[in-house]
Formats: structure tokens, C-alpha cells, sequence
């Protein structure tokens, strides 16, 4: 089973460059999880002012709206495409993600085939 996790913006403040520790046990950790095979695609987003956009599709018209948005905290931050056999161990996975990241918030979506 493929699942999705998100990550979000824990506060509206920009983020502290990470440390060089967090950063060695962070790569630790996405090493290992390539090497097991569950890691297939991770990634940071930018924030939508450095050219991102809201897209809308309603009754066959299409709108784009650029940001900044009201609601930032639910903005996605990052993401993580994996590959486990439940979605316990999806939530294991994300588990262990935030041990090392530290407190955020995220979600677990299954990709659907």
C-alpha cells in the first residue's frame, strides 16, 4: 500500500535553519528508509509566494489565486510518498518522522491502485 504524509507549518514563523545534527540524523533516517524500501519520494515545498498557486475547477471555469492565503497552517510544508503493508505501519513511519523533526502536525492519505 502506497500512502502520502504531509507535513505542515507548526507556527506562521519562518523556520530556523536546521542544525547540523538534525541534519545527519534526519539523512540517517531517510537512508535507512530508502535502503528498506519504504521511502519512495520525499520533498520540501516552498512557501506559495515563491510562485506556487491555488487552483479551482467549478461548473467548467477555471480560476487561479496566488497567495498568501488566511489560513497558512494548513499549507503543506513537506511530503513523503512510502510503501508499507498497513496503515499502522504508515502511522509508524510518520511516528518516527516526528521523533526526529519534532512537533508539527501532518496527514496520512492512502494513494488510491
Amino acid at each position: 500500500m502506497k500512502f502520502l504524509l504531509t507535513t505542515s507549518p507548526n507556527t506562521d514563523a519562518p523556520p530556523a535553519p536546521p542544525s547540523p545534527e538534525f541534519m545527519q540524523e534526519m539523512g540517517r533516517f531517510v537512508e535507512e528508509q530508502t535502503k528498506a524500501g519504504v521511502l519512495l519520494a520525499t520533498g520540501g515545498l516552498l512557501p506559495v509566494s515563491k510562485g506556487g498557486a491555488r487552483v479551482r475547477s467549478s461548473g467548467g471555469k477555471f480560476s487561479v489565486v496566488d497567495g498568501p492565503y488566511a489560513e497558512s497552517k494548513e499549507l503543506i510544508a513537506g511530503f513523503a510518498m512510502i510503501e508499507v503493508p498497513t496503515r499502522e505501519a504508515a502511522i509508524e513511519a510518520s511516528r518516527k518522522f516526528f521523533k526526529i523533526a519534532g512537533d508539527g502536525e501532518g496527514e496520512i492519505r492512502q494513494i488510491m491502485g
